[in-house]
Formats: structure tokens, sequence, C-alpha cells
């Protein structure tokens, strides 16, 4: 019995060592959401109190009441897969990893969106700041805020936020 749970011990903290260091963040499609959709990129009025009811929390609290979430701690911020970030309240297409870049502000950066009608823009001065603001383009959900301190070749950084965006790996 000794040596079957000695056995089993050094087999799993083997196979937990050297395990990648770092994996795909899961996706978090919310399958109750009917608003949800990969495919429709049209525009979407929807109310805030029926998003209460189909987005998880954390999602609703940036998306729908413009929260953040703190620097460093999100899924996508130092990810590098390859594919494609969609919005995680209704699915529209976003960002291609192509465009992700190591900006160090804590938060996942691109510098520039799918399509021109992937975003919109709203002048932000809150907090005694002036920004612009990024929400996305058929939900209007916040994202987070884009700066003029980015790469080439558009000088731009959209720092989002990774609670509101969702990740799906190129197929190999």
């Amino acid at each position: 019995m000794t040596i079957k749970l000695l056995l089993f011990t050094a087999t799993f903290l083997f196979t937990a060592c050297s395990a990648p260091s770092q994996t795909t963040p899961a996706m978090t499609t919310n399958t109750s959401n009917p608003y949800y959709s990969r495919t429709d990129t049209t525009p979407i009025t929807i109310a805030n109190s029926e998003w209460k009811k189909v987005l998880t929390e954390d999602v609703y609290t940036i998306a729908r009441e413009q929260g953040t979430e703190r620097a460093f701690t999100g899924k996508y911020w130092d990810f590098e897969g390859l594919g494609t970030y969609y919005c995680a309240a209704c699915g529209n297409q976003l960002f291609c990893s192509d465009s992700k870049f190591g900006s160090g502000c804590g938060w996942p950066s691109f510098f520039e969106a799918v399509r021109k009608t992937a975003v919109r823009y709203i002048d932000d001065n809150t907090h005694g700041m002036v920004r612009t603001e990024v929400r996305c383009g058929r939900c209007d959900g916040h994202l987070g805020h884009v700066f003029d301190d980015g790469p080439p070749p558009t000088g731009q950084r959209f720092c989002m936020n990774s609670v509101v965006l969702e990740f799906e790996p190129d197929s190999k």
C-alpha cells in the first residue's frame, strides 16, 4: 500500500510540475445568454436589467457599470496564445492576437481592433482624467480605454479588461 501511494504521489508531482507554464484560459461563453452571437454584428440595445439576468456578476460590473479589474490580475494581461478575442457579453469579434502586445500596463493591450465597427469610442472625463473609453460596437459594453502611446502601425494602445474578453484559439 505504501509503495502504491508513493508511486501515485511521484506520478502526480511529476505530471503537475511538467505542465506547460501558460495554458489557454477556458472560454466563458454563457450559453443562457440569448444575445450572444459570434456571427451577428448588428448593434443591439438591451436594458441593463436584462443584461443583469444573463451576464455573470463580474462581466456585468465591467461591461454595464464601467468597472475595471485590478492591474496584473486578468487572465489575458500576459497571455500569448494565437487566436481571436470576443466580447464576453455579446460575442462580437474584437481583436486578433497578432495585434496584441506586451505594454507592461497590467491589462491586455492591442494596437487595433479587427474592424472599424468592432468598437466605438466615448470621451471619458471621469476620475480627473481625460481619456477615451472603448465600448463594444455591438452591445455597447465597456471594454477599457485607448491611448495614443502604442506601437506602430497605429500608435494606439487599447487597454482592455480581461473579464469582458473571451479568447478562442486558432484551429491547428
